[in-house]
């Protein structure tokens, strides 16, 4: 008897641990895991971003209280992104979008309408920003392509705001009270956060009038046209090589460089990551040597797509800039770096 009392109460067990077991949720994955853990921690909503620098603005503001997702692949710009089935998806599941505005995002409205997510919050950077317009019919800013004459290819205003310190804040501040409208319960994050990431765009303001100041009124040239803000801000000239970055230049825009060029006594050239080869032969001709102003529309791979990055970048072009206009350099650890020495450029 006490064999069959003890197996009853075995089988007893037995058949709870299956019943409970049952009950129990599935065994998850690694990644099933991690993108549950990432959900919870992220306040379960979504938040779009276009490209890069909307990207690094929008992940300092949110911090970890919303998932950050960029529709557009770190590698592609604005000028060359073709949407695909998934983007379309990402709209109709998210609940904020952020695009820089301006007109530089002009994919964005077919997009939205395929998406159908009445719910989709649109948060406008460039709203209360002051544009510069699109400089049409200048002779400094109009190119013979293929013996026919076009300005370049952006709308009534040029879109490249983020790149003036002082602009970016108000786009951060844009993205600020957009997600308080949102997510009002989220509103002490944001507001610190965003403070926070706007000490580091005042830092680099900073920055841009201390090495720059000594050259007001200077001319640079860049590869295209990407600085008008940036020129403005700091009391200088941009001459660019193309309006479009997918355009070859013409002959008469080689030309009206090499003007430029003699005229302005500049040591260095800046051109864009990737198209260096540009200006290697108007580098010889006039005996500069050739620098890079990244204009932060693409990032290398989606790890650099960070607020760190953005300043990193944008250290680099003020003091790339400094050199280009004869300052001298010495080595030191800049603050916006992951670990990287960097060079600073004191002018003489």
């Amino acid at each position: 008897m006490a064999i069959q009392a003890h197996l009853k109460r075995w089988g007893l067990l037995l058949i709870l641990g299956v019943f409970l077991g049952s009950c129990a949720p599935p065994a998850q994955s690694p990644q099933e895991r991690e993108t549950s853990q990432t959900s919870q921690t992220a306040g379960q909503f979504t938040i779009v971003t276009t490209f890069l620098p909307i990207t690094a603005f929008t992940k300092a503001v949110v911090g970890d209280r919303a998932t950050v997702e960029q529709l557009l692949p770190p590698n592609v710009d604005a000028h060359d992104f073709q949407a695909r089935p998934e983007d379309v998806r990402l709209l109709g599941t998210a609940r904020v979008l952020v695009k820089n505005g301006l007109g530089l995002e002009t994919f964005l409205d077919p997009l939205i309408k395929n998406a159908a997510n009445t719910d989709l919050k649109v948060i406008d950077t460039s709203a209360g920003v002051t544009p510069i317009a699109s400089a049409k019919g200048d002779p400094d800013h109009t190119h013979d392509y293929d013996d026919h004459s076009h300005s370049h290819s952006h709308g009534e205003f040029n879109p490249h705001i983020w790149l003036d310190p002082q602009r970016a804040v108000q786009q951060v501040k844009n993205i600020r009270d957009g997600l308080i409208a949102v997510d009002p319960e989220g509103a002490a994050i944001y507001e610190e956060n965003s403070a926070a990431f706007i000490q580091k765009l005042e830092a680099l303001d900073a920055l841009a009038r201390e090495k720059l100041t000594p050259f007001a009124g200077k001319t640079f040239v860049i590869y295209h046209d990407v600085a008008p803000y940036f020129a403005e801000r700091y009391n200088l000239k941009a001459i660019y090589l193309v309006g479009n970055p997918a355009v070859n230049p013409s002959p008469a825009d080689v030309q009206r460089v090499m003007q430029a060029v003699q005229q302005s006594d500049l040591k260095t050239l800046l051109t864009e990551p990737g198209q260096e080869q540009a200006f290697e032969s108007l580098a010889r001709d006039s005996g500069a040597k050739v620098s890079v102003f990244d204009p932060l529309e693409r990032a290398p791979s989606a790890a650099d797509l960070t607020p760190a990055y953005f300043l990193g970048k944008m250290e680099q072009n003020i003091l790339n800039l400094a050199e280009a206009f004869g300052a001298q350099r010495q080595a030191h650890r800049s603050p916006y770096s992951l670990a990287v020495l960097e060079l600073a450029w004191i002018p003489l």
